[in-house]
């Protein structure tokens, strides 16, 4: 595989250019793909099979553009697919999990809060993980039903967002968190949001930045990174409207391309 092949990223919709912008923040010389499977956004609600179908197709895509690494910036995908994608393919796989560790290791009521999709919170590697990591604490799980729906349509600051945010932080108050896991890759994007509901003192933690830090130290054990000097090809594909992509982007209006396609 050569070094300048690009780096394949996908996600259930537009949410995982959050992963993508710590990627590129890092790793800016790096050639990148980014899929965005909005016209099947949320997986949240879909069985394992179908999510294991989806993350095929969006998987067989990007290698089909030439992608020398995949990263499955999604949550639900991870948790229901990434070992079946390992399984079928050879390319390294980065998956995106919810940053329990550093919230448990770092929360002092004991309390910490995680707010997902149910694909993730029901899944297997989650509950696996969530119950090796929080032996000492206490966890408030809630689902963020269609918050998704609200981000991918570009409705982040309307009363209807702001409703439902108060609704699945109660539960969170009333047990006293310190921490807020933020368990989807759609969900930095409504940070500004729920600091409005939140009170101060609790912090909120994604899995971004982790993504990024592991996406480069694969890509050096496998002595894949682009020591290239060209400007970096930065590609964005849709299949569903492409306005909600392009406002998201809209700092990188002049670097990149946004397409629609049918996959």
């Amino acid at each position: 595989m050569s070094k300048t092949a690009p780096i394949g990223i996908f996600d259930s919709g537009i949410g995982g250019t959050s992963i993508w912008k710590e990627i590129h923040e890092l790793l800016p010389m790096e050639h990148t793909l980014y899929l965005a499977d909005s016209k099947y956004a949320p997986y949240g609600y879909k069985t394992q099979e179908e999510i294991i179908a989806l993350s095929i197709k969006n998987t067989e895509f990007l290698l089909e553009q030439g992608a020398k690494i995949i990263v499955v910036a999604c949550n639900t995908a991870t948790t229901n697919a990434i070992s079946t994608l390992r399984a079928r393919y050879s390319v390294p796989f980065i998956g995106i999990e919810p940053a329990i560790k550093p919230a448990a290791l770092k929360s002092h009521s004991g309390h910490i809060g995680i707010l997902a999709t149910k694909g993730t919170l029901s899944s297997e590697l989650f509950h696996k993980t969530s119950q090796e990591l929080t032996s000492n604490i206490t966890v408030t799980e809630v689902v963020g039903e269609g918050l998704v729906s609200l981000i991918e349509t570009g409705r982040l600051d309307g009363p209807e967002m702001i409703q439902l945010l108060k609704k699945y932080i109660q539960p969170m108050l009333d047990a006293d968190v310190d921490y807020l896991v933020l368990g989807c890759s759609h969900y930095p994007y409504i940070i500004p949001q729920l600091r409005k509901v939140l009170p101060a003192h609790i912090k909120i933690i994604d899995s971004g930045e982790a993504v990024a830090l592991q996406t480069k130290a694969i890509l050096e054990k496998h002595d894949l990174l682009n020591d290239g000097k060209t400007p970096p090809s930065i590609q964005f594909f849709t299949n569903a409207e492409v306005e909600t992509l392009q406002w998201l982007l809209r700092d990188f209006a002049e670097t990149i391309s946004v397409e629609k396609r049918d996959f």
